[in-house]
């Protein structure tokens, strides 16, 4: 097993296990690589106990930890899935939302676990990389969704 330079650790209440295999399920790239278990009992829990879990999601290496209910997850750390049209946004963001998460506002959602995902189309990130008229017009429609449109964002950048 190699564990990649840099990963990014997420820490879980307790189903770090469940998180990582749902991922796996739903993005391409994705998989669960290892999962690591307690070798004795410990405070918090007993010898068995699934402590880390090591994943990719959509390529970028992962490390789930079940550190118990301390710390909660917030916005400041999110995923951002680019799409590539309103079937692969709807398949992604009714995957999240559906299995117990909850929407938010311009293409943010939450899975059950807290982590928040930014479901972005392309075609959002073109315009407002192109800047002026184009990207205010984007940014404007953007404002009043929960997950993106497509095409209503394509409508606006055409104005």
């Amino acid at each position: 097993m190699t564990v990649a330079k840099n990963t990014i650790c997420l820490w879980y209440d307790k189903d770090a296990e469940a998180a990582a295999r749902f991922y796996a399920e739903v993005f391409p790239d994705s998989a669960v690589t290892s999962v690591h278990r307690a070798p004795t009992d410990y405070p918090a829990g007993k010898a068995g106990d699934v402590i880390t879990v090591q994943f990719t999601v959509a390529g970028v290496p992962c490390l789930g930890l079940n550190g118990g209910p301390m710390f909660k997850q917030t916005e400041a750390f999110s995923f951002q899935i680019a799409t590539d049209d309103q079937e692969e946004t709807d398949r992604y963001w009714n995957a999240i939302v559906g299995n117990g998460g909850q929407e938010s506002a311009c293409g943010w959602c939450k899975d059950k676990w807290g982590i928040s995902w930014q479901i972005t189309p392309r075609v959002l990130t073109e315009a407002l990389a192109i800047g002026g008229d184009e990207a205010k017009r984007a940014f404007t429609a953007m404002m009043t969704m929960t997950k993106i449109d497509v095409a209503a964002i394509e409508a606006a950048r055409r104005g």
